[in-house]
């Protein structure tokens, strides 16, 4: 049975900083390529920042600088570090784990940034 379990979410305040975690069962994990998206309340889910199963990293603009996203093949585990959070950056974030035409979501973790 395949899992992932999102975690790490929280309240913080502006300019604070957050890790969410991603733990993958079921799967062979070091040939997925991962990723986080988010989706804020009346918006579409969007992509905030993917790593290759080699690990080459890729961001939407609005993380570039801010969210680093790294991955622990062992761990079967994918980490996104969030700086500098902003209030715009309130959402529920979703892990994603792909392999060509084969893909999974995690539950979700809700994060929310006071002004």
């Amino acid at each position: 049975q395949v899992q992932l379990v999102d975690s790490g979410g929280g309240l913080v305040q502006a300019g604070g900083s957050l890790r969410l975690s991603c733990a993958a069962s079921g799967i062979t994990f070091i040939i997925y390529n991962m990723g986080w998206y988010r989706q804020a309340p009346g918006s579409q889910r969007e992509l905030v920042a993917t790593i290759t199963s080699d690990g080459s990293t890729s961001y939407a603009d609005s993380a570039k600088g801010r969210f680093t996203i790294s991955r622990e093949n062992a761990k079967k585990t994918v980490y996104l570090q969030m700086n500098s959070l902003k209030p715009e950056d309130t959402a529920v974030y979703y892990c994603n784990a792909a392999w060509k035409e084969v893909e999974f979501w995690g539950q979700g973790t809700q994060v929310t940034v006071s002004s």
